[in-house]
């Protein structure tokens, strides 16, 4: 059960960054073509929202609980002298629970009564900046051996 919610948090990642991607061009083209606010905008930052709680519940569980869990993992080095604990017990966890709080305040935009332009700049602005932080916090294959993680999972 653990290897398959890891693999499904780790396919989720990829869902997300497409949502996200979409949510930045229709942000950035509404904002900078001054379009009036469209409820597929709405639809898809609402997507993008869902796609980003479901990993972060999935996370969650992997951090509290998962095989390397802050209740479940035992090691006698600290953790913050680890950099496999580290990463995984602090600076992944704190990077995704800010993006996707990010990623809610820009879906909150499409709710605000204010005028269409700032929806759409404060929203461009939300998703951009949580795509950075998740572009960070992901454990990238390239990023070594102790952190790195496949492209998909199970491969």
């Amino acid at each position: 059960m653990q290897t398959g919610l890891l693999h499904l948090h780790n396919l989720l990642r990829w869902v997300i960054f497409i949502l996200l991607i979409l949510s930045i061009i229709k942000s950035y083209t509404g904002w900078k073509g001054g379009k009036s606010f469209q409820p597929g905008d709405k639809k898809i930052w609402l997507f993008t929202m869902i796609a980003s709680h479901i990993t972060l519940l999935l996370g969650l569980y992997q951090w509290t609980l998962g095989r390397y869990g802050l209740f479940t993992y035992q090691s006698e080095e600290s953790m913050m002298g680890n950099a496999f604990t580290r990463f995984f017990q602090f600076e992944h966890p704190v990077s995704m629970i800010v993006a996707v709080v990010l990623i809610t305040l820009g879906h909150g935009m499409a709710k605000k009564p204010v005028d269409d332009a700032t929806k759409y700049r404060k929203a461009f602005y939300y998703f951009l900046i949580a795509l950075v932080l998740i572009l960070i916090a992901v454990p990238w294959p390239f990023r070594g051996e102790v952190i790195g993680r496949p492209w998909f999972p199970g491969m």
